[in-house]
């Protein structure tokens, strides 16, 4: 049987994994958010960057890519992989993924996907909402060992906008992270 991994944010450019196929779709009563701390790739535990992850959202979707992995072993070192990967998220859920907005049926159902709560006792690195440029400011100062935190965000917007996908609020920050051209020499003006 068939293993399913939904990426929305990362995994979108870069699975790290063997999969036989790959398919961008949504699912559905979620929205993406940079709310997640990260203090092992894109910030370090004295300032972390921040990274994606799912809110639940009435009536909204996330777009992203979902993986199928069909080979047993390339399950078993996926998993693997991935509980090192995405260590940070302390949930993981199976949802229905969809590639067509006008069905009501699922593509597949019980895609895999991580999901970093706002439950300070189970998810330590729940940093939460802030007001935009507060976040912007963190994304751009931030650096781990997966390089730059604004890294993160630029290949996030560029991996969505080449699906089709137009995320207001990835592209609200990376445009004020853009804006912070006085102190960073980034954006023109």
């Amino acid at each position: 049987m068939a293993m399913w991994v939904f990426g929305y944010g990362s995994l979108i450019w870069k699975a790290g994994f063997n999969y036989d196929d790959r398919v961008v779709g949504f699912i559905k009563g979620y929205r993406r958010v940079f709310y997640q701390g990260s203090t092992d790739h894109r910030g370090t535990p004295e300032y972390p960057g921040r990274t994606v992850t799912l809110e639940p959202a009435d009536g909204e979707v996330c777009w992203g890519v979902a993986y199928k992995i069909s080979k047993k072993e390339d399950q078993e070192v996926a998993l693997t992989y991935l509980e090192v990967r995405e260590k940070q998220y302390d949930e993981k859920a199976y949802l229905d993924f969809f590639t067509d907005p006008a069905a009501t049926t699922p593509a597949v159902s019980g895609v895999m996907v991580y999901i970093g709560s706002p439950d300070k006792r189970h998810n330590q690195n729940y940093l939460g909402p802030a007001p935009l440029e507060e976040i912007a400011k963190q994304i751009f100062y931030a650096e781990g060992p997966s390089g730059p935190n604004r890294d993160y965000l630029f290949h996030l917007e560029s991996a969505l906008l080449q699906i089709g996908c137009k995320d207001k609020h990835v592209i609200d920050l990376a445009n004020e992270v853009r804006r912070i051209h006085p102190e960073t020499g980034l954006a023109d003006s």
